[in-house]
């Protein structure tokens, strides 16, 4: 090919011939080497009309010119006197982005902008310009510096061939997992062949359903992408909208002839008129009231195990009728479609993996509600349609005694695989915790879980690994105000007390969950006080890291952001403001999620509690003290005689069967009473099926009638049998 007919100091030119010379010995001989091409197949796809078929030469033709443009991106100089660029008004003088679409003006020029600041070149983009008479030609645009001191930018452009333009196509094609973008770059790349361009596809493919063949009357067709964007006439189908129930099945049978999908050419606005039949249908699939061609060509897919191929839907090609469609050209569009219907098969595929990790991921979402705990959560995904759902989760729920566990995690990837992991770890977590298990010993457990989830060899995580997750646990106790935290690898949380002074709270580092490499060190345990009115945060690491920013000073505008939460604030919108203003201003690296938690505690006049000595007058002495507090509650009769056995068969069993002194706790809630029973013994009550004669087990039975539930807890210096009666 030979070089544009500039001066030698324009080497930045040859760069782009070099390339374009490669491209031609990769798709076959070389130029001068190959075979006339007979003059039917000749003709220029992106400039299809009689008037140019002369200047549509062999395979030699010059398709290769170039602009010169000043800092103020004006002409200085061009080199587009080829055929193929024919319509092109390009004089000196005049704005380059003149040539373009009103809606490529921006990103061009930014791009043009950005090689003038850095000196990097952007090279090949596919770009389209305006002709004189409306119609756009398909280029692949270089911007390099220029090497003329006169000159500021040099900008290339190759008139795109056939082969080339089904290159560059499919490489623009299968950049994304997002089935509306693939639909749109599908519409985008077939412009070259028409003017208007839509994609249709079927409505399985939105939902993430397997796709399978369908009967006719079942079609149902959604307009995914429509190309060029301008002002459509009223009842014109745009994306998004539902193709009528009749137009859907036209279209199936036009491109299924002898159960077989084939592209189809409808040559005339006549025919297609009779075709659709009747005026409604005209007006929603004609994309103009002039004269006017259609090709259209179905996006097919094999099916699976040697099953019959399946329609994912119709892209249709508009132009004039002046252009009639070549049997070369409907070959290259159904090249290129196949092409992309394995794309748009693989982002229905990726539809249907987000839905369910983002169903899972809702699922974990915090519910409940108590009323010494207020608890608001946000979940911000990497991408604002939540494609690509990471292993954040986050957890709150009310735990015995009282209490309430705060959880959050960051369990390592995005996807199906990490969503798996974050479900097992999260219920796991769940169901240690509500056993009554401290947050180090969860911790332990869940290490254990995380280093198993990582053998293969089990077959629960195959090609996923989800050591190195983090994670970090706070209880809260609203009788003793404090705040109990436990964490593996994750950023310590944040306390803002009821004064708005906020601080970190110090807490050990550890290595992450399933960290083998690491030290086998146990998890620590840190407890911090926690007056009514503090507020704890809880937070992934997507929420204060920044490369540019150091991560102190990441904390550092979490603390004010957290701090200036007012207590009258509604929590939830709280929440989405301290997300909104950390939030990074570029694009998101990573899912973001925040748990606030405002801790209200029991008053003290809702508590009481005593520790007596392990001697057989023991339950005789808390039942007299339990009894005068009931009574200033103002307890029910009913309620009290339940109450005062109830401790008196616990109280009992703690001196039979355990040492040390015995503590009891009474505490008045807002829907009933909950008694407490410590001792240091380490056996666990267990409740068995007893015969009429049995003289042993009769104390736990009583304790089960009368309860709504019951359980045990561990503690530092034995257990805690705890039961919950109404009111």
């Amino acid at each position: 090919m030979d070089s544009p007919s500039f001066p030698p100091s324009s080497a930045s030119f040859d760069l782009v011939g070099r390339a374009l010379r490669d491209y031609i010995r990769q798709d076959g001989t070389d130029a001068a080497d190959r075979p006339a091409v007979p003059q039917d197949d000749r003709s220029d796809l992106v400039a299809q009309r009689p008037e140019r078929a002369e200047a549509t030469g062999d395979a030699q033709e010059q398709i290769l010119g170039a602009v010169s443009l000043d800092r103020d991106l004006r002409i200085t100089r061009c080199n587009l006197d080829a055929p193929a660029f024919g319509g092109l008004t390009v004089q000196p003088g005049n704005a380059f982005v003149d040539l373009l679409p009103p809606g490529d003006v921006p990103t061009v020029t930014r791009r043009l902008r950005q090689v003038i600041e850095t000196g990097e070149a952007h090279v090949a983009r596919v770009q389209r310009l305006r002709r004189d008479d409306g119609s756009e030609l398909v280029v692949s645009m270089s911007i390099l510096p220029a090497a003329a001191p006169q000159e500021c930018l040099t900008v290339s452009l190759i008139a795109m061939a056939k082969r080339l333009h089904l290159y560059a196509s499919e490489t623009a094609i299968g950049t994304s997992l997002d089935i509306g973008e693939t639909a749109q770059s599908l519409a985008q790349s077939l412009l070259a062949w028409g003017d208007v361009v839509a994609v249709d596809l079927d409505y399985a493919v939105w939902s993430g359903e397997a796709v399978v063949e369908q009967a006719q009357e079942r079609i149902r067709l959604r307009r995914a992408a429509l190309v060029p964007d301008r002002v459509w006439p009223a009842g014109y189908l745009t994306p998004g909208d539902d193709l009528p129930r009749e137009a859907a099945r036209l279209l199936s049978r036009a491109v299924r002839r002898d159960d077989v999908a084939q592209a189809i050419v409808i040559p005339d606005r006549e025919t297609i008129e009779r075709t659709l039949g009747s005026p409604q249908l005209v007006s929603a699939l004609v994309p103009t009231d002039r004269p006017v061609s259609v090709a259209c060509v179905p996006l097919v897919l094999d099916g699976p195990h040697g099953e019959p191929p399946v329609v994912l839907g119709v892209a249709e090609v508009w132009r004039r009728p002046d252009r009639p469609f070549h049997d070369s050209e409907l070959l290259d569009l159904q090249e290129l479609v196949a092409r992309t219907a394995h794309h748009v098969d693989l982002a229905r595929q990726h539809q249907r993996e987000h839905a369910q990790v983002l169903a899972l991921q809702r699922r974990l979402l915090p519910r409940a509600r108590d009323d010494t705990i207020e608890v608001a959560t946000v979940y911000q995904p990497t991408t604002p349609d939540s494609a690509g759902v990471g292993g954040d989760w986050v957890n709150s729920f009310p735990l015995p005694g009282g209490r309430t566990a705060l959880v959050v995690g960051d369990v390592v990837g995005h996807g199906l695989g990490a969503a798996a992991a974050m479900g097992q770890v999260s219920m796991e977590a769940r169901a240690l915790l509500s056993a009554g298990m401290a947050p180090d010993e969860v911790l332990g457990h869940l290490d254990e879980t995380v280093t198993m989830l990582d053998d293969t060899d089990a077959g629960l995580a195959t090609g996923y690994s989800a050591l190195g997750s983090t994670c970090c646990i706070a209880v809260y106790d609203p009788v003793s105000h404090q705040v109990v935290v436990s964490s593996a690898g994750h950023l310590p949380p944040v306390l803002v007390l009821p004064d708005a002074t906020a601080k970190t709270l110090t807490v050990h580092p550890h290595p992450g969950l399933g960290a083998e490499f690491a030290l086998r060190e146990p998890f620590d345990v840190h407890t911090f006080d926690a007056p009514p009115g503090s507020l704890l945060a809880l937070y992934t690491d997507g929420l204060v890291e920044d490369p540019a920013v150091a991560i102190d000073e990441g904390l550092g505008l979490l603390r004010q952001a957290v701090s200036r939460v007012h207590p009258w604030d509604d929590l939830q919108q709280a929440a989405r403001r301290v997300v909104t203003e950390l939030a990074p201003q570029g694009r998101q690296r990573d899912d973001m999620t925040l748990l606030l938690a405002r801790m209200a505690g029991r008053r003290k006049r809702d508590t009481a509690s005593w520790h007596l000595p392990a001697r057989d007058d023991a339950a005789v002495r808390a039942r007299s003290l339990a009894a005068a507090l009931l009574q200033r509650w103002n307890v029910r009769q009913h309620t009290r005689d339940s109450v005062l056995l109830l401790i008196s068969e616990l109280v009992t069993n703690a001196v039979r069967f355990a040492t040390g002194p015995v503590s009891v706790r009474l505490i008045r809630t807002g829907h009933g009473l909950l008694c407490e029973v410590g001792d240091t013994g380490n056996g666990r009550p267990r409740l068995r099926r007893g015969g009429p004669f049995d003289d042993r087990g009769r104390g736990l039975r009583v304790v089960h009638k009368l309860t709504t539930r019951w359980g045990v807890r561990w503690t530092d210096t034995g257990k805690v049998v705890w039961a919950e009666l109404a009111r």
